[in-house]
């Protein structure tokens, strides 16, 4: 391997098997992203991934290796990661939220590898799901907080160590970006360019609210406590209260897809207005809902996660109703694309949806923000950035640090 080709290794967090016949069974979503890294970085990409067996994998597609223009090598459940490693030059991408993969830093150094680590979760946000995770009791919760506390000395530690750092979502970007000399805000999501809101919609769109029709609103996502599941029915039912004119389109799964539509069930006035619907494929049909039966994306997540959901919801041109976590807080700050709300309150955020179907102009003016920032940061152009990124990590190893050129954290694809 020469030292103008690099290898790119990524360290997968999904899982992967061989089938009998010798081909791999891959993750589509996950082979697809492969093949993307291997087009775009110029030296021989590789993936390292845990053999799970192909019960583990009942929904994956066999493919022969051959006809992969990337590399994958297979390890058993206990193998150490370390194993994969391979000889310089080149970069390794793992996880920083993965604890089995903390450790890589130290040996890929060892090997004159460059070293990135990927981060989305916070400490705060581990400590909330922790916290608020259904069926385990109150020792169980406190144990995994405590176990939770004592991984982030390690994993801060590895941060600070590697060549650079890749962080998703604003919340990582507060808490990490400065223990490294070389980070890189970047926000992931699922939208292209091509299937963004058209210019044709958000007319029809304008149209509509000039006529002052009810407010379409839609949510979707998990059905669960940690996503604010539990409180879509509840705000529904305070719109009904305050007599505000709308529709709740919900499109999810999760365990309490039987309490909400039990919810809707017991009120005449929800039975009319509010509807719960199986989830559906993103791009070929929730995207197109979006774009074309709604007005407004509603949501009552309370964890600071980096959801994509709003980005994604922002480029069918939908402003954001939400409560001000830390992931929603900042990129309405950045975008002007939506509204926040105190934690939990769900009166609030019935009185502002009310304040928003009396004033249409604010609604367009927010819904126009909200697509132009998120085709600023599609997901190509996220993609590039932390392409970018890596490259910038593995040339700094042959230049002095002062003569580097630093990436701006925080400007991924803009």
């Amino acid at each position: 391997m020469s030292s103008q080709n690099p290898e790119l290794t990524l360290f997968a967090a999904v899982p992967a098997a061989r089938a009998q016949d010798g081909r791999l069974l891959l993750d589509d979503k996950f082979a697809s992203g492969m093949a993307l890294h291997a087009r775009q970085w110029p030296g021989p990409v590789r993936a390292v991934m845990r053999d799970m067996g192909a019960e583990a994998l009942p929904f994956a597609s066999a493919i022969d290796p051959a006809t992969l223009n990337f590399q994958v090598t297979l390890l058993p459940p206990d193998a150490p990661l370390e194993t994969a490693l391979g000889q310089a030059p080149g970069v390794i991408l793992a996880s920083a939220d993965m604890t089995e993969q903390l450790g890589l830093g130290d040996a890929a150094r060892a090997r004159g590898l460059s070293v990135v680590y990927g981060i989305e979760y916070t400490l705060d946000t581990r400590l909330q799901i922790a916290r608020i995770e259904r069926g385990r009791s109150l020792p169980k919760k406190l144990w995994s907080m405590l176990w939770n506390l004592r991984q982030e000395r390690g994993r801060r530690a590895a941060l600070r160590a590697a060549d650079g750092i890749q962080m998703n979502g604003f919340p990582a970007e507060q808490d990490y970006a400065a223990m490294n000399a070389l980070p890189l805000r970047y926000l992931d999501n699922r939208m292209s360019a091509q299937i963004m809101a058209t210019e044709a919609e958000v007319d029809a769109r304008r149209q509509r609210h000039g006529e002052r029709r009810p407010l379409r609103l839609i949510h979707s996502g998990r059905l669960e406590p940690m996503k604010g599941g539990h409180l879509l029915v509840p705000l529904a039912q305070a719109l009904c209260d305050a007599r505000v004119p709308f529709t709740l389109d919900i499109y999810g799964a999760g365990s309490l897809e039987a309490d909400i539509r039990t919810g809707i069930a017991a009120a005449p006035q929800l039975r009319e207005r509010v509807q719960l619907h199986a989830p559906v494929p993103f791009e070929s049909e929730l995207v197109p809902i979006s774009r074309q039966q709604a007005d407004v994306f509603v949501s009552c997540h309370v964890q600071s996660d980096p959801s994509c959901t709003y980005l994604e919801a922002m480029g069918c041109g939908l402003p954001v109703v939400g409560f001000a976590n830390r992931m929603l807080a900042a990129l309405v700050r950045d975008s002007q694309g939506g509204w926040c709300l105190p934690m939990g309150d769900v009166a609030q955020m019935a009185a502002l949806i009310g304040t928003l179907d009396r004033d249409r102009a604010s609604v367009m003016t927010h819904a126009d923000a909200a697509l132009r920032y998120a085709r600023q940061h599609d997901f190509q152009a996220e993609f590039d950035a932390r392409m970018r990124h890596l490259a910038q990590v593995v040339s700094r190893v042959s230049v002095p640090a002062a003569d580097a050129t630093l990436p701006q954290h925080g400007l991924a694809g803009s």
